[in-house]
């Protein structure tokens, strides 16, 4: 058996910024050292698809959330730390159970198809406002797109993204433990936590009950005793975070790749089905999220012996490029046929709640776009997200002709 802490394991400069423009040479010379464990400045990273489905899944050994984060910046007994741990993804048990049955509904196959309408009048409308200028950085257009769909969904204005976008951003950047991020994060919490509780006693003021609105929805059940006054304001937020942050990073990535393979973006306009294959291959090569673990207890994977209260990331854009199940990784190839065993939206109990809905915009949204804006070019330099947290671009500007 082997210790982990005692291994002479690769170490991964995630946050180099050569690695985050292209981790796949860094992860190459990784898995030759070891097939599926490297290190981190702050823990272990799993990298494998094996080891990342199966570590992802072992809430026995292994504890969601985000506890890691509320240790890197010294900030117990906040409420910015209450969020990270109470949160929905950071729980698990009977109150995961529940928190996530109180919304779970809004985001199954059906309903998402059912959004479908509203997901293409925002987009539409944003292509209207947007075309015209016949270039401008893409990744600032995609950042409307997700959370003015889940403000539809929510039966929430679009008036308060403005003031909430810096504070959400913010939030979602210190997950790469970014030590200058501390004071803006804490910062922002308190934009955050104002907007979902003005909100929150806004709706509740009106005391006209919306079928079609999940907050209202969310509010019934709170008064049945489903959550509580903090449960239901952290649930909003984390679904106003979801609707911002992810869609929109992987919205970029898949521009990004077909800039690249102009034939392939032609013809996402032309038909929706190759769209949806297109977003399905986006997804298995490019995982947004990586999750933090930290070990309950003393435990052995695969001969390796981890200790309590150690950090794990299970990094999916990793396991996305493991050859074992995914021959010629490298290669963005929408025919792939087990390209849907990605593992971009976890695994287990704490899968995301929103995947179908995310897939569902995707579709639709890249199907749209590439009827819209024609021919498009990069027109300058692409900015990148940090590695660690929610990888993505953050800037990339494009050229290109309105239909």
């Amino acid at each position: 058996m082997n210790v982990a802490r005692e291994m002479p394991l690769p170490f991964l400069p995630v946050d180099s910024a050569e690695l985050t423009a292209n981790p796949y040479p860094y992860l190459d010379a990784a898995r030759a050292e070891h097939p599926w464990l490297a290190r981190f400045a702050e823990g272990y990273i799993v990298h494998s698809y094996k080891a990342v489905s199966e570590l992802l899944a072992d809430d026995e050994n292994l504890l969601p959330g985000f506890g890691p984060v509320v240790d890197f910046y010294s900030v117990h007994g906040t409420m910015w730390a209450r969020f990270w741990e109470d949160m929905l993804p950071s729980v698990s048990g009977e109150k995961h159970k529940r928190l996530r049955g109180s919304v779970a509904h809004a985001f199954t196959p059906r309903h998402a198809n059912q959004v479908r309408p509203l997901m293409r009048k925002v987009i539409t409308e944003l292509l209207d406002e947007w075309a015209p200028k016949r270039e401008f950085d893409f990744v600032e257009f995609a950042s409307m797109f997700p959370i003015s769909v889940m403000c539809g969904l929510l039966g929430v204005s679009t008036e308060a993204v403005p003031r909430v976008r810096s504070a959400l951003e913010t939030h979602i950047l210190s997950l790469s433990l970014d030590p200058a991020l501390k004071e803006p994060a804490l910062a922002g919490w308190e934009v955050m936590w104002g907007f979902a509780d003005e909100t929150v006693r806004q709706r509740e003021a009106k005391g006209v009950f919306d079928e079609d609105s999940l907050l209202d929805q969310m509010i019934q059940s709170k008064n049945r005793g489903g959550l509580d006054e903090t449960e239901l304001r952290f649930m909003l937020l984390v679904l106003m975070l979801a609707g911002f942050d992810t869609s929109r990073n992987m919205l970029g990535f898949i521009m990004k790749t077909l800039l690249e393979r102009p034939d392939m973006y032609a013809r996402c306009g032309e038909d929706r089905e190759f769209s949806s294959k297109v977003v399905e291959e986006a997804l298995r090569f490019y995982g947004i999220a990586t999750p933090y673990r930290v070990v309950a207890k003393d435990f052995t994977y695969q001969d390796v012996y981890f200790r309590k209260g150690e950090v794990i990331v299970c990094v999916t854009a990793l396991a996305a490029h493991d050859g074992s199940v995914f021959p010629k990784p490298e290669v963005f190839n929408p025919a792939r046929e087990n390209a849907h065993r990605n593992v971009a939206f976890g695994r287990g109990a704490h899968i995301c709640l929103g995947q179908f809905l995310a897939k569902t915009q995707l579709q639709e949204g890249i199907h749209l776009i590439a009827q819209r804006l024609k021919h498009p070019v990069l027109s300058g330099e692409i900015g990148w997200k940090p590695f660690i947290g929610a990888w993505g671009l953050a800037k990339l500007p494009i050229r290109f002709e309105p239909a």
